[in-house]
């Protein structure tokens, strides 16, 4: 049986809209403005084996995008051992408009999204990643097909931005397994979602 884990930054004030500044949100950039070179190194280690240990990634369409269009930079950037399992990895991507996707290893699942996603979740037995993607975490969510979240913290707060709870109706229990200091300044938490 799979199991669903979140895994998502976000500013202290819990933004996670435009990390990397390239959707032109005027607070966007906030990545690299609030990690330092050990906040990044500890965060590329912790992403490496998080992707190495996984079976597969659960993605939206404009997330599978987003991340198709940057990997050869990534692959320098961040990790080549990272971008080569990111490469490599099995991949479904929900959306009712991509029909042809062009990335390694990608799998539409173009039906009601919490039927596919329950049927993966039989399918697979691990780790099932799901990165940005928050519309479809905000489904995941609502459905209760989402097992676990896990958090990394910069240190900054741009005070406006998509937040990865936006939009969520239902009040909602995490149970805290874990946290720890990333580096200087960034902090990781994991939560599982209580049923």
């Amino acid at each position: 049986m799979g199991k669903i884990v979140i895994s998502a930054n976000a500013t202290l004030d819990g933004v996670v809209q435009d990390p990397d500044g390239a959707e032109g949100f005027a607070a966007g950039g906030w990545f690299h403005r609030f990690a330092s070179g050990k906040d990044l190194e500890a965060w590329v280690a912790r992403e490496t084996a998080e992707t190495l240990a996984a079976e597969a990634l659960l993605l939206g369409r404009r997330s599978s995008e987003w991340f198709e269009a940057r990997m050869p930079e990534f692959d320098v950037r961040v990790s080549p051992e990272w971008a080569d399992r990111m490469n490599s990895i099995a991949k479904y991507v929900v959306s009712s408009t991509l029909e042809e996707p062009r990335w390694s290893n990608t799998t539409v699942l173009n039906g009601d999204a919490a039927k596919e996603v329950s049927e993966l979740k039989r399918r697979v037995d691990g780790e099932i990643l799901v990165y940005g993607s928050y519309q479809l975490v905000r489904t995941l969510m609502e459905q209760n097909l989402a097992d676990e979240l896990r958090l990394v913290i910069f240190p900054g707060v741009v005070g406006t931005g998509e937040r990865l709870f936006d939009g969520t109706g239902d009040q909602r229990p995490l149970h805290l397994t874990d946290t720890r200091k990333l580096g200087d300044g960034l902090v990781f938490h994991t939560y599982e979602f209580v049923r």
